[in-house]
């Protein structure tokens, strides 16, 4: 008798201690949203049942990790847990130097204010908002040269994250390669739904960055489930490792930013990592400014030892291969329902299409807001908008960005919910989709100056 291919599979894990939740009523969930102006990112935490806001820092430690935090060196200098965390990065990642900043976007800051002048261009493939914020703050610009079918929800081509090495290659020479000071590369990309880049074109990218004398920023908040995904679908690699196929990503870069508060499985922490001697001497200066010395850049020994620990666990495959399932799981259900959603499936989140799901509400009227709205109101499920609001505004018209895309993400935390947790989420998004043409959508009513999707404010048309 053959075994079966389509077996069940079960979390590498059991569960040691729990949090309670509780399920909140229809009116009072409908004052909450109220209250947090339709934005789900001003909810308090005991206002959600489910909370798929991030996946940035609302992970489950585990145990060694948890024993490691009583571990902490907390030493102002030198401490003893940025040596185990230098180690990890080295070890893991194959970086030669490490600087631990308080999260990912500190180590933005660091790279950006370092390498980027006034009038220069960061092409990459897709925006993030932090990234693309300390770039302009720096006096730079950025241009997306990121495939078309990263642009197309319904494209199923695998490793959507790819760079278009003609967009880059045309930007490069109008610009000019001196004032292209690198080119931004992120595993997986978010923005397109959490969609992977192949080694192949990374390896494209490298020599085209070769070529002009170009260096490659790796944004490897999410590296190992890139990993995971050129394992599964891109030839040659299905017998490789996650952790080796991670090394193989890395070496094809030069510098690197990691918030940790994703892959590595922790609630706070990043780093700047580099192989370059002169880049690492002037961010260990500029650390000291902005974030703390060198070896702790704004975080407590006990926090470093964590997140070495967490690297060397995100780096496993059977973690790896539970954490992208039970993502696949949610979005294979949606998929029954017939509910619009970016393919093929991503590993952090589930992308729903809010410009198919609600065509009846325009763009400025924040249609993915609205729907994000729509689905607290339902179940007490918190996710986030990745459309308009994210888009924020061009600097030199005023006017709103207006991206092709218009998303809702359902972000999955890491070892925190059940498939049980999944099922719920998937019948509450069925329930909007099939109610979809009562909801109308929002108008701003408060406006941040910068990254306004955090704080905004809205009401219903």
């Amino acid at each position: 008798m053959h075994k079966s291919s389509t077996r069940s599979w079960a979390e590498p894990f059991k569960i040691k201690m729990v949090e309670p939740v509780f399920m909140t009523n229809y009116e009072q969930r409908q004052k909450f949203i109220e209250d947090a102006g339709y934005n789900t990112f001003l909810l308090r935490s005991k206002e959600v049942y489910i909370d798929l806001l991030t996946d940035s820092g609302t992970s489950a430690m585990s145990d060694r990790q948890w024993a490691g935090m009583m571990m902490g060196d907390e030493a102002y200098a030198g401490s003893e847990n940025f040596y185990h965390l230098e180690a990890a990065v080295q070890k893991y990642y194959g970086y030669k130097y490490v600087i631990p900043t308080h999260q990912g976007r500190g180590a933005e800051h660091l790279l950006s204010k370092i390498l980027i002048k006034q009038g220069d261009f960061l092409p990459g493939n897709m925006y993030f908002t932090t990234t693309r914020l300390h770039q302009e703050l720096a006096g730079g610009t950025f241009i997306d040269v990121i495939i078309d079918e990263a642009h197309d929800p319904e494209s199923e081509f695998k490793f959507k994250g790819n760079i278009d090495l003609q967009k880059l290659k045309d930007v490069i020479e109008s610009k000019k390669p001196e004032n292209v000071p690198y080119i931004c590369v992120a595993t997986t990309v978010n923005m397109a739904g959490g969609q992977p880049i192949s080694l192949h074109n990374l390896k494209e990218v490298r020599k085209m960055a070769d070529q002009y004398g170009i260096a490659i920023v790796h944004d490897m908040t999410r590296v190992a489930e890139n990993a995971f995904m050129i394992q599964q679908h891109e030839p040659g690699y299905l017998n490789k490792s996650v952790a080796e196929i991670i090394l193989e990503i890395c070496s094809l870069t030069d510098h690197a930013t990691m918030s940790a508060k994703k892959d590595a499985l922790v609630n706070i922490g990043g780093f700047l990592a580099t192989n370059d001697d002169d880049l690492y001497t002037e961010a260990s200066n500029w650390v000291v400014v902005y974030e703390g010395l060198h070896t702790y850049g704004g975080l407590a020994g006990r926090d470093m030892e964590a997140m070495a620990i967490g690297i060397a666990e995100s780096v496993q495959d059977d973690h790896i291969r539970a954490r992208v399932g039970q993502v696949h799981y949610l979005g294979e259900r949606l998929l029954e329902f017939g509910v619009p959603i970016v393919r093929p499936l991503g590993t952090h989140g589930i992308f729903l299409d809010a410009k198919k799901i609600l065509p009846h509400v325009s763009q400025d009227n924040f249609p993915a807001q609205t729907l994000a709205a729509e689905l607290f109101l339902d179940s007490g499920v918190r996710a986030m908008e990745r459309g308009i609001v994210s888009a924020g505004r061009d600097e030199k018209t005023g006017k709103h960005n207006y991206p092709k895309l218009e998303l809702v993400r359902l972000t999955i935390p890491r070892r925190v919910y059940t498939q049980a947790h999944m099922d719920v989420v998937a019948e509450s998004v069925n329930e909007v989709y099939l109610n979809r043409d009562k909801i109308k959508g929002l108008e701003m009513t408060y406006e941040p100056k910068y990254l306004r999707f955090f704080q905004a404010r809205f009401r219903k048309l």
